[in-house]
């Protein structure tokens, strides 16, 4: 006879506990103490007294601060909107590839999740600064049309001049491509894997082309996909720490970078809880936004 999982409360609470456990003592407390952090202020060099002020979110919210806010929020969007245009197509040739050609592609894909992203990050250093390989090549191509245009007897091309690729803003948004690109591509592929492909069939006898068989077919039905892919690449591109701070110079900080100031050398503990709670604010709008439209999409039949 088969027994009721109201019967096993007890094997079902000895499972729970332990995780449960571990998830309020070491993410909930903490979680708490800053955000109780928050509302105080610097009470002497080490003590913070917590008095229930909001002076630290109106700062948090000041022009400097805002700005910081937007920005990031704009670098992450770009970085969203591109890691979109650039994964759907790869998406796309993954779910049609063959069986044995899926798999390698999509090793391909998790191949960067096996190395660590300081160690990625350094690589990517050595690709775009300036005695790096991408510039390398342009001088290798520079020179050689500088050889055709001797040849030619046309005027010399002159001395190369090296590319600025780090320390700005193309280096942050380009390294936050590479990063987060895979993010994009599996929610992707797992949403276009799911697919009907009996309605892409009938779609392109009907005479509705590849194009208008993508946008009209393929696209409405892998929206809960993409809306996934967005959130999961919009959230952790908005609060990247580690990409604006080794490829991005003075101007192309993002607030991360000014929460880390604020822990580490400003030693303003309630000031950097406060914004680091704004971003996390922000962060759960951007998931009450994606519940909402996962609501109004229907389903795939």
């Amino acid at each position: 006879m088969e027994q009721s999982w109201k019967e096993s409360k007890a094997v079902f609470a000895a499972a729970l506990v332990p995780p449960l456990f571990w998830l309020v003592l070491f993410f909930l407390v903490p979680l708490a103490i800053i955000w109780a952090y928050s509302f105080g202020h610097n009470d002497g060099l080490t003590d913070i007294a917590i008095t229930g002020t909001f002076k630290n979110y109106a700062r948090a919210i000041e022009p400097l601060y805002l700005k910081i806010f937007i920005k990031s929020a704009w670098v992450a969007a770009i970085v969203t909107g591109l890691c979109l245009v650039i994964g759907f197509p790869v998406a796309l040739a993954i779910t049609f590839a063959s069986d044995q050609a899926k798999t390698w592609l999509l090793l391909l894909i998790m191949l960067p999740f096996w190395t660590n992203l300081l160690i990625r990050t350094y690589a990517l250093i050595a690709v775009l600064r300036t005695e790096g390989y991408v510039n390398m090549g342009l001088e290798w191509l520079w020179e050689g049309g500088g050889t055709i245009a001797a040849l030619l007897g046309l005027q010399p091309l002159g001395d190369f001049q090296p590319l600025e690729l780090l320390h700005n803003n193309f280096a942050v948004i380009l390294g936050l491509i590479y990063v987060h690109l895979p993010f994009m591509v599996l929610p992707l592929y797992a949403a276009l894997d799911r697919l009907d492909k009996s309605l892409l069939e009938a779609s392109l006898d009907l005479g509705a082309g590849h194009v208008r068989t993508l946008f009209k077919i393929v696209v409405p039905l892998a929206l809960s996909g993409i809306a996934s892919g967005v959130l999961i690449t919009f959230i952790p591109a908005l609060g990247a720490y580690l990409t604006p701070d080794l490829l991005g110079g003075p101007d192309s900080q993002m607030i991360a970078n000014v929460i880390e100031r604020q822990f580490k050398r400003a030693n303003d503990w309630p000031f950097g809880a406060a914004m680091s709670f704004l971003l996390m604010y922000m962060t759960f709008i951007a998931i009450a936004i994606h519940a909402v439209l996962s609501r109004k999409t229907p389903e795939a039949r």
